[in-house]
């Protein structure tokens, strides 16, 4: 019989919301860093189409592929297994216009289950996929909504800018993250946004809310790997190097995991106002 701890669930994500208790999230792209991010405790893992970018090298992540997704995922699977400790939930991004439609969405999802060993999907943007969103919930398959700087639509934002500054903007925000949670999402990450925002949705909303560069309110925290680890040519500024703090990348990880779950990260300067 297995030693393993009962792995993180949806189930668990909420628990630990009413608990206040800090998840954890990082992104890993294949098999070894998943490994060690598991060994190290993260509740999460993010098989993210940053991939495009950190892994590809293109300048978006416009061109990743579904196929790609499923790939990466697959890996990421495999090497979580290969240790005792306790399973992170497995979310895996669907990609750009990988479900443009219901079908296309439901089908997509399918795949990243069936035979990427998805355990959760992401999927960006606001009232918009409140359709998407309840199809899928529909079906069983977990979702993740993504709302602020949407880096899908970088071209149409205009670049990689703080989202939800003006009043305007804020109130649309919440509006979409109470829509998207009434059409059945089970969690939801806000990138970019003033900490201000992030708070005020965090409080309103019954489901986990995880940041990314939205400060430290949040019911958790995610961030690429690579910025964590010290191999981004240019880090965001809402990221911190830990590798240059604690050097081992298992040392790094781990002390992202206590810095995030003692409320110790992000600090003021990571943040946006």
């Amino acid at each position: 019989m297995s030693n393993r701890q009962r792995p993180v669930s949806v189930t668990t994500l909420a628990a630990m919301k009413r608990r206040g208790e800090r998840i954890t999230c990082l992104t890993a792209y294949d098999a070894s860093l998943a490994r060690v991010m598991t060994e190290a405790g993260v509740d999460m893992i993010l098989v993210g189409d940053s991939l495009g970018m950190v892994v590809q090298g293109h300048d978006t992540t416009l061109p990743v592929t579904l196929d790609e997704m499923i790939y990466h995922s697959r890996c990421v699977a495999r090497g979580m297994a290969q240790t005792q400790a306790r399973q992170p939930l497995l979310l895996v991004d669907l990609p750009f216009m990988s479900y443009a439609s219901v079908e296309q969405a439901l089908h997509s999802a399918a795949r990243l289950m069936k035979e990427g060993g998805a355990q959760m999907v992401k999927l960006e943007g606001g009232a918009a996929q409140v359709a998407v969103v309840q199809a899928l919930t529909v079906q069983g398959i977990p979702v993740c909504a993504h709302l602020g700087l949407t880096p899908q639509s970088v071209h149409k934002l205009g670049g990689y800018k703080v989202q939800g500054r003006e009043a305007s903007a804020a109130e649309a925000m919440l509006h979409d993250a109470l829509a998207l949670q009434q059409a059945g999402a089970d969690t939801l990450i806000l990138e970019c946004i003033p900490a201000t925002l992030a708070e005020l949705i965090s409080k309103e909303l019954h489901i986990p809310v995880i940041g990314i560069g939205a400060g430290a309110q949040c019911d958790g925290q995610v961030l690429v790997s690579t910025d964590v680890l010290g191999l981004s040519a240019q880090p965001p500024r809402f990221a911190l190097d830990y590798a240059q703090i604690h050097g081992a990348p298992a040392l790094a990880i781990r002390a992202f995991i206590a810095d995030v779950r003692a409320g110790a990260f992000p600090q003021p300067e990571q943040c946006f106002s």
